[in-house]
């Protein structure tokens, strides 16, 4: 019932993008998954994004991709789980009353053996950290905006509740 009130966000990601679609708004925010870390004094967040790019020359600090292992797609969960976050909250808008969203998150690639078990769940666990109240992992073709809508998941694909 109250299902239909929750935003739908569909997230893909990739070592090389993050994109999230608001699927009510319409828009879609597309970056590389990077954050720049200074460590000196505390660490601090510095930017996030296309942002982050412009600190990588610094020497003080640290430009994390997440997503960017080459034998697994999360790297770093801590780190992945605020970059979500922060893309989520971009996503929703600033508001007073913001609704936790459900999210369909949809790792692209073709890893050999397939995605694990670990990175499956590892990715749930950072959506739901980032703020969603539920969360679906697709692994298929991209997703249209009406299946979406209607929740809706295509035979062809796998689909990971929970």
């Amino acid at each position: 019932m109250f299902k239909a009130f929750k935003p739908i966000l569909y997230i893909q990601l990739s070592p090389q993008q993050l994109s999230v679609r608001n699927l009510k708004t319409g828009e879609t925010l597309a970056e590389v998954p990077e954050v720049a870390i200074a460590y000196d004094p505390a660490p601090r967040v510095l930017g996030m994004g296309a942002e982050a790019r412009a600190f990588g020359a610094e020497p003080s600090v640290e430009l994390i991709n997440p997503f960017g292992h080459p034998r697994s797609l999360v790297s770093d969960f801590i780190v992945g789980e605020q970059l979500l976050k922060a893309f989520i909250r971009r996503a929703l808008g600033r508001s007073l009353l913001t609704i936790a969203p459900r999210v369909v998150m949809h790792p692209l690639g073709d890893p050999a053996g397939g995605f694990t078990q670990v990175e499956l769940r590892a990715l749930r666990e950072m959506a739901l950290g980032a703020g969603a109240c539920e969360v679906v992992i697709w692994r298929g073709r991209g997703l249209t905006d009406a299946e979406l809508g209607e929740w809706r998941f295509p035979s062809e694909g796998e689909l990971s509740a929970g």
